[in-house]
């Protein structure tokens, strides 16, 4: 793990400029030549709007992948060395798509006719339990919902491994519904739902929510100060017009670009951007060819999806275009690379944490993406006990990585 000091950093480092690789043209094309098919594929059999999702689908790859934008790495920065400034990153991110979901939420029309809602949901003991689970799940898996997606698109086999447990983890979620659901002898409701923007007014909530979030990262600004973290080791960054594509993009030009095409997803599906579903829908597809009667299942009970194309999916065609989106600018970075010697400790680590990550986010009311981003943008309470208690698991995770072969940052670390 490469490690700089305050005190040893350089000019150079400083402002981020490593020698940019050259463009891998292979898989650049062959980048270009998915997602062109992707695209038509979208368009053509199904409709415009299906095709506007996979555009924002290889969008969000693109701003993942060029923007470094991590969840896993964020919470592991702030807990272990000190370094918050993704976590503020991530306030930024926030307070963009408040602002956007308020205000889309309150119009009430989207584009193609939908009718935008947030996500809003009670306080469970499954989602105190399913967010730990989920926090201490990325820590042994290596990423988080969406960081599984965008490093499977950039050639890491490794994270493909923890993106197996993934859907493994949500198959058995699936089959654990009736127990977490509302009906079910798991199901204990802690608090009902609470929207800042519905209980306190869209532009009071929304001020509200905005004061916290800045109060938020003030407050790592302290933690910064006090621990005195080794800045982050710079991704290499090309240089003039080129960087648009090539990257590497700054933490907050990414946290801006994914606050606002969390706000476009929601004035086009008429929900927010979410991750996990698709797992729990492609685990009950792959369970249902078994021969498996998934459909007995509660979750299942009224739900669309099992029986129809997976492009009808809103989700899943997000998550195919970050993937796709992933490689073509992982490509264009001269960063793609298959990983393919993985230790064995390091494939159970993903695998269980992928697993954990999966069931949890099945009663936790989903992810790092369609909890904790979605959930807070969506002015729900719900969201901000998930960073919660997938914090602690986060601290539970970094005490667990040892016992398989995993690095544990140490403070004078600049690569977490």
């Amino acid at each position: 793990m490469s490690t700089v000091t305050p005190e040893a950093s350089t000019p150079e480092s400083r402002q981020g400029n490593k020698m940019m690789p050259p463009a891998q043209k292979a898989a650049v094309a062959t980048s270009g030549i998915l997602a062109l098919a992707f695209l038509i594929f979208a368009g053509s059999n199904q409709d415009s709007a299906t095709a506007v999702k996979a555009i924002l689908g290889l969008l969000l790859g693109v701003t993942l992948f060029h923007s470094r934008f991590g969840f896993t790495s964020a919470w592991r920065q702030l807990i272990s060395v000190g370094q918050g400034r993704a976590l503020q990153a991530h306030m930024l991110m926030l307070a963009v798509a408040v602002v956007g979901f308020s205000i889309v939420i309150s119009n009430g029309d989207g584009f193609f006719d939908s009718q935008p809602a947030g996500y809003v949901a009670p306080i469970t003991l499954g989602l105190l339990i399913g967010s730990f689970l989920f926090g201490l799940g990325m820590q042994l898996g290596g990423s988080c919902a969406s960081g599984t997606l965008y490093a499977t698109g950039s050639g890491h086999i490794g994270v493909l491994v923890t993106l197996i447990g993934f859907v493994a983890g949500s198959g058995v979620g699936v089959a654990h519904s009736g127990f977490w659901s509302s009906a079910g002898d798991g199901f204990v409701k802690l608090a009902d739902p609470f929207s800042f923007t519905a209980d306190i007014g869209v532009v009071g909530g929304t001020i509200v929510l905005v004061a916290i979030l800045a109060a938020v990262a003030l407050g790592v600004e302290q933690v910064i100060r006090r621990r005195r973290p080794p800045q982050i080791e710079p991704s290499p960054v090309a240089t003039g017009a080129a960087r648009f594509l090539r990257g590497s993009w700054p933490l907050w030009v990414g946290a801006i670009a994914l606050g606002f095409l969390n706000v476009v997803v929601l004035a086009v599906s008429g929900r927010p951007w979410g991750v996990t579903s698709a797992f729990r829908l492609w685990a009950s597809k792959i369970l249902d060819g078994a021969g498996v009667d998934v459909s007995t299942w509660s979750y299942w009970d009224g739900r669309a999806g099992l029986d129809s194309q997976l492009f009808t999916d809103t989700t899943t065609v997000l998550n195919i275009g970050i993937i796709i989106g992933a490689l073509g600018a992982s490509a264009a970075a001269g960063s793609f690379a298959l990983v393919r010697r993985v230790p064995r400790q390091h494939i159970a680590a993903g695998l269980i944490g992928g697993a954990l990550m999966g069931y949890g986010a099945a009663f936790a009311f989903g992810c790092n993406i369609g909890a904790y981003f979605s959930g807070i943008a969506s002015a729900s309470l719900h969201g901000w006990v998930w960073a919660l208690f997938a914090l602690i698991g986060t601290w539970v995770g970094l005490k667990a990585r040892p016992l398989f072969g995993l690095s544990v940052p140490k403070p004078e670390d600049s690569v977490c």
